[in-house]
């Protein structure tokens, strides 16, 4: 293959995977947590039968429209790339992965799309009680749609149920595969961390309207939900991040190494962890750190003794174990990313925990002092979830499917200038599409509520036309 600036096409097919993958990231999570919101909503409102309420779900239902909409354009392209740039990947997996992408197309997006519509459009046509349980198996299929993906990913990570045909990965076990604790960890904090993802915006919309007086009644009830779910996302996400950082240790060493930058094995009884440091994969260890003795012990095993291995010491072993080659991904963007998005998660519990003192306090209609800091904050868990997926993304490296596929061995034979094309192509419409979606977001989020249309009678046809007359 002929290099571009440097860039072949193995560089160029990662790099629009992982981009493509990130710009769909953007609406995918949004969904399912605000999904569930505004089922909270729609259920108040049928409850307490106030038109308010219901003009509140009406409003928050426009807002998801939008980012449903615009989602789906973006992950239309998602699945082609496997045949496109990664057909050593789809042959060798093909008969595992293409099962849980096929299920989320049949049991969530069939699902969610078309009781969406039943919810909006029904408004009015139906009884009051199905359109409360349409809304809510919206909520579940964005849910299951979830899962399947995390499923599908979980097992490149963590392959379980399978034997090797002729070059293959076979399913043998396909419970094994839907059980795959890989998985069901990462549900539970990909799941948490949607729904910070939702809390967040809906706290920013209601604190704008709270802070002009607008509707204040109802933003009061939103504000108020949101808040609970924002609270219970961060813990959810911290909690899960944990199990799931201490599974690294067990079952992707080398990821959990790179996490720590811990090059060596720790020598002493315990594991320190660095606060920060200047990670080197040339010089194969950390030009600077400022490390706290015992963390790390506690953090990877819940104990003050335990130790992970070092990188150094991993590669020597999948040299010996795998053949000649670098196995130790690059640490800098893994360690920085990963502590980037621990840092965001403690950030958004603890603006959780602010809100919900000044809630006991009786001073939630006023945001505050930080009320321009909960504007922001609807861009802190996209953030987290950004550089949660580069940590867990280029912290496998090289492997595509952990211990089975490496990832240079999973491209495409394409020529680098139609990678290129196709790069340019997809960033082009993505940038587009997110810019449009940021657009209709905020405009009708800062219109806020207003009446339901008033539908015009029916009047009876003009008298010569119903004579006949021209």
């Amino acid at each position: 293959m002929t290099d571009i600036f440097g860039f072949s096409a193995l560089d160029l097919s990662r790099f629009q995977f992982a981009t493509t993958s990130i710009f769909h990231y953007f609406f995918v999570p949004f969904t399912v947590g605000f999904a569930l919101i505004i089922a909270v909503l729609q259920t108040i409102a049928y409850r307490t039968g106030d038109p308010k309420m219901e003009n509140l779900t009406r409003f928050f239902g426009h807002l998801f429209f939008i980012n449903f909409a615009v989602g789906v354009v973006t992950g239309i392209v998602q699945e082609f790339q496997f045949g496109m740039n990664w057909q050593g990947f789809s042959n060798f997996v093909g008969n595992i992965f293409g099962v849980p992408l096929a299920l989320e197309v049949l049991m969530a997006f069939f699902l969610e799309s078309t009781f969406l519509g039943l919810w909006w459009f029904g408004k009015g046509k139906i009884p009051a009680w199905l359109s409360l349980a349409s809304i809510w198996i919206v909520a579940l299929g964005t849910t299951v749609s979830a899962f399947w993906i995390i499923i599908a990913n979980a097992w490149m990570q963590h392959p379980v149920g399978f034997e090797i045909k002729n070059g293959r990965a076979v399913m043998t076990d396909a419970w094994a595969i839907v059980t795959n604790p890989k998985g069901l960890e990462w549900f539970a904090h990909i799941w948490a961390g949607s729904l910070t993802v939702g809390a967040f915006f809906v706290l920013a919309v209601s604190a704008y309207h709270l802070r002009r007086r607008h509707n204040v009644e109802a933003f009061r009830v939103s504000f108020r939900v949101a808040l609970l779910t924002a609270l219970i996302g961060s813990l959810g996400v911290i909690l899960a991040g944990h199990e799931q950082g201490q599974s690294a240790v067990r079952d992707q060493p080398m990821k959990y190494a790179a996490f720590s930058a811990l090059w060596e094995t720790p020598a002493g009884n315990q594991m320190p962890e660095s606060l920060v440091a200047l990670p080197s994969n040339t010089l194969r260890e950390n030009r600077f750190e400022i490390t706290v003795p015992y963390l790390g012990s506690f953090l990877a095993f819940n104990n003050f003794t335990g130790k992970a291995k070092g990188l150094n010491e991993l590669q020597a072993e999948y040299e010996a174990k795998y053949g000649p080659g670098n196995y130790v991904p690059y640490v800098w963007p893994v360690y920085w990313a990963f502590r980037v998005m621990v840092g965001l998660g403690f950030l958004m519990l603890l603006v959780a925990l602010v809100y919900v003192w000044r809630w006991r306090q009786g001073k939630l209609d006023d945001p505050g002092r930080l009320y321009p800091l909960l504007l922001a904050m609807p861009l802190a868990p996209h953030l987290a979830n950004f550089t949660g997926w580069i940590a867990t993304e280029m912290g496998r490296q090289p492997w595509i499917v952990q211990g089975l596929l490496r990832t240079q061995d999973a491209v495409s034979n394409l020529p680098v200038q139609m990678v290129l094309l196709s790069l340019v192509a997809f960033w082009i419409v993505y940038l587009t599409l997110i810019g449009l979606d940021v657009f209709l977001l905020t405009r009708t989020a800062r219109a806020g509520m207003h009446e339901p249309d008033v539908e015009t009678p029916s009047l009876p046809a003009p008298h010569y036309l119903a004579e006949g007359g021209a």
